[in-house]
């Protein structure tokens, strides 16, 4: 599912595209099951929102959590995990 994306944006995810993995966001819309959600990451001296799914598809993420962002593809969709 993922993969298709980074393949259809047709660059790679180079050093700062990739800074937001490892770090922590606040969800801002809930995560669901094969939904997409919001994430709010502390990036480039500010906050910025990104669309965010589960690593986990059977788990729901509610809003406020603290999560880890484990992959990253462009231009704004990450996949986290609870922190």
């Amino acid at each position: 599912m993922f993969r298709s994306d980074v393949e259809r944006v047709g660059r790679s995810v180079t050093k700062a595209d990739g800074d937001v993995v490892g770090k922590v966001a606040r969800v801002t819309g809930s995560i669901a099951p094969g939904r997409v959600g919001e994430v709010m990451i502390a990036v480039r001296g500010g906050s910025e929102a990104f669309h965010a799914y589960s690593a986990d598809p059977t788990l729901t993420i509610a809003r406020s959590s603290r999560v880890l962002v484990v992959e990253y593809f462009p231009p704004r969709t990450v996949v986290v995990s609870p922190y």
